[in-house]
């Protein structure tokens, strides 16, 4: 059975204009399109909501609807597909924001500066200078208004209004039975135009200056955090300085260490040797050459640590750490004479008989009294 358009909308047959705008507003939100994307159900409720709204809110079309249903309205002119008074963009801005892909016919775009007074750029430095800091010559451009036209961009100071929005900054796009407000592509959302363009600036409004600063970059410093300067960025008309530079540091990877917060790590290569007998060896840290002792029988992939060896932290001055992996290393050919060593030391530990061949349960039983010792 085929719903009433009062019970589309959920109201009573002696419902208000406002209360069917009210209802109207709530199920519009439930079924958009946009919050139901791929439902085939809602798209189709949605379609009703909106059929339902524009018969019921048209005081002739409801009187018509009442007394003769559905067929009573066959013929009428315009159809379905418009709005009455309600305009989309109220609906769905007032529940989700301005950002939700609609906006108000009637809502004209608020007036602003033809570009921020911050400015944010980016620039490199080396791992180590990152970890030790440095001075830096940094070079940028930023927009100072122009004084000709007092950054209106308009030969003589003033702006006409936008004779495709007239004024309202956006305009309306019919698709189906729906209507899209879009930023007006003519005056780019400000409801205004120049007609004479200011002779300095071409229409801008504002011209650019290269500048350069020397900036300190601070020890410690990672990827992705940003330095902030003062009174170096953008001018405004109406501002009595410039607004602020924001840099953002990337850090170029190093080709032996790698950076986690204030640690620092490296893979060590060792010789078989070397693990066995728990040696001395030399590590290359940030800070130069440091000798760790590896334990008797180090493991492969075993990670030491060399504390106080790593990054200061930007904050605290703490030190962190150098971690350091080691990759245990075997040779990949050996002389007679170092076979016959090889197979020496084996036998020494039990593993092989005269001919060298090991038994895996001997094998088995040995390694197994290696741990329970």
């Amino acid at each position: 059975m085929e719903l009433n358009y009062y019970e589309i909308l959920e109201i009573s047959q002696t419902s208000d204009k406002e209360t069917i705008k009210k209802a109207y507003r709530k199920m519009a939100l439930k079924y958009h399109p946009d919050r139901n994307q791929g439902d085939k159900e809602a798209e189709e409720k949605f379609k009703l909501v909106n059929e339902a709204y524009e018969v019921l809110s048209n005081d002739e079309k409801r009187s018509i609807y009442d007394r003769y249903g559905k067929e009573g309205l066959k013929g009428q002119a315009g159809g379905f597909g418009g709005f009455g008074d309600v305009d989309l963009g109220d609906i769905f801005s007032s529940f989700f924001g301005d950002g939700f892909g609609f906006g108000s016919s009637t809502r004209k775009k608020e007036k602003g500066n033809k570009y921020p007074q911050d400015l944010k750029i980016t620039t490199k430095i080396s791992f180590k200078e990152a970890v030790f800091g440095c001075k830096k010559k940094i070079d940028f451009t930023y927009k100072s208004f122009c004084k000709s036209c007092k950054g209106s961009g308009s030969e003589n100071g003033k702006l006409d209004t936008c004779p495709h929005c007239g004024g309202k900054g956006q305009v309306g796009v019919r698709q189906g039975f729906m209507t899209f407000v879009q930023s007006c592509d003519h005056c780019k959302g400000s409801g205004q135009i120049i007609k004479d363009k200011c002779k300095t600036c071409h229409g801008n409004g504002y011209e650019e200056i290269k500048d350069h600063i020397e900036l300190d970059i601070p020890e410690g410093i990672d990827s992705g955090m940003n330095l902030r300067v003062q009174n170096k960025a953008n001018e405004l008309p109406n501002s009595s300085q410039r607004g602020d530079l924001y840099i953002k540091i990337i850090v170029e990877d190093d080709d032996k260490f790698i950076r986690h917060d204030d640690d620092i790590y490296t893979i060590v290569p060792v010789f078989f040797t070397q693990a066995a007998l728990g040696k001395i060896i030399k590590v290359s840290t940030i800070r130069g050459e440091a000798d760790l002792k590896l334990p008797v029988g180090a493991k492969d992939k075993q990670k030491f640590e060399l504390a106080n060896e790593g990054v200061k932290n930007i904050h605290n001055g703490k030190l962190g750490s150098h971690i350091v992996q080691i990759e245990i290393k075997f040779p990949k050919t050996l002389t007679d004479e170092q076979k016959n060593l090889l197979l020496q030391l084996e036998k020494s530990f039990g593993l092989a008989d005269e001919e060298g061949f090991i038994e895996q349960e001997s094998l088995f039983d040995k390694i197994k009294s290696w741990f329970s010792h």
